[in-house]
């Protein structure tokens, strides 16, 4: 079992939190895209499909990519402190 490199814990995370906020900011685009068509049929307006982006997937995207990034980190560094233990087991075990 190679040891874990400490280097990889930064790059993972990061790319974890980027494609959760990335998935979390399309998500709530449609949602928000959705729910603007239905409300502007109801009241026989155009709807304003710029408020679905600054009103509800910016601040829905920036809130699950905080989440992420505190969420991605820990367990991150959990794996990588058990990784690293487990490898110094295997080495002393040879």
């Amino acid at each position: 079992m190679r040891a874990p490199r400490w280097y990889m814990v930064p790059v993972r995370v990061l790319l974890v939190s980027f494609l959760l906020t990335l998935l979390s900011f399309a998500c709530s685009l449609l949602l928000g895209i959705v729910g603007l068509t239905i409300q502007a049929r109801m009241r026989g307006v155009h709807p304003d499909m710029t408020f679905a982006y600054r009103h509800v997937a910016l601040p829905v995207a920036a809130g699950v990519g905080v989440i992420a990034l505190i969420g991605v980190s820990v367990t991150e560094i959990k794996n990588f402190r058990q990784s690293r233990v487990l490898a110094a087991i295997a080495r002393r075990s040879r």
